[in-house]
């Protein structure tokens, strides 16, 4: 079965972003960093079962706060 797009596109920014976070200074990588890594494991298993949940669009709705806390954690990386 092919992947969802948005499943593969978060997937990927996990591996894209993942080298830049541990480039962090360590004040920030172990604080924003962590923060940061988990926040886009956790969206991509929430992606996963909104995949298969019933009512996906509840669920999808539930997961733009998320990225949008990960939008304001990014702006807060290109300060450093």
């Amino acid at each position: 079965m092919d992947e969802l797009p948005i499943i593969q596109k978060t997937y990927d920014l996990i591996k894209w972003y993942i080298p830049i976070l541990n480039r962090l200074p360590r004040d920030h990588k172990f604080l924003l960093g962590d923060r940061m890594i988990t926040g886009l494991y956790n969206l991509l298993n929430d992606l996963i079962i909104a995949k298969y949940a019933p009512n996906k669009l509840a669920k999808l709705e539930s997961l733009n706060s998320r990225l949008d806390i990960l939008r304001h954690q990014t702006r807060l990386l290109i300060d450093f």
